[in-house]
């Protein structure tokens, strides 16, 4: 896996994460809630991008099974953010249980610590954040 979550300081993590929620609320206050993950995703890609951060999306991450076995097609987090937060973005009428168990696996499976589940479905961005931590 070309991702290191862990070369980063709790520090530098919790900055990167400011900078994800910062562009994540000027993608919301112009495009607004109602449209495709997708739509969100690309332009919230491409604010990190502008920044300077580095950003893989839909990078495809293996299940490692019994210790021998790593399958390939295993799961695609939306985004990751300098190797070291995963971002998974939905736009759905309500974030529910199942949608934090899938990016809290996806962090176990992986290793990353920061995980940022983005719903942009919502009137005000800060209604549909949640921030996901996991052995920090």
């Amino acid at each position: 896996m070309p991702w290191n979550p862990n070369k980063y300081t709790k520090e530098q993590i919790n900055h990167f994460s400011s900078k994800v929620l910062e562009s994540g609320f000027k993608v919301h206050s112009r495009l607004g809630p109602g449209l495709l993950e997708g739509a969100y995703e690309a332009c919230l890609e491409y604010e990190l991008k502008r920044i300077g951060l580095n950003v893989d999306c839909q990078p495809v991450l293996p299940v490692n099974y019994n210790e021998y076995i790593s399958i390939d097609f295993g799961y695609r987090p939306d985004l990751i953010v300098e190797n070291c937060i995963m971002v998974e973005l939905k736009s759905v009428e309500t974030v529910n249980s199942l949608h934090e168990a899938q990016i809290l696996t996806y962090m176990r499976l992986s290793g990353f610590k920061l995980g940022l589940l983005i719903n942009f479905n919502v009137l005000r961005l800060n209604d549909g954040i949640k921030r996901l931590v996991c052995g920090f």
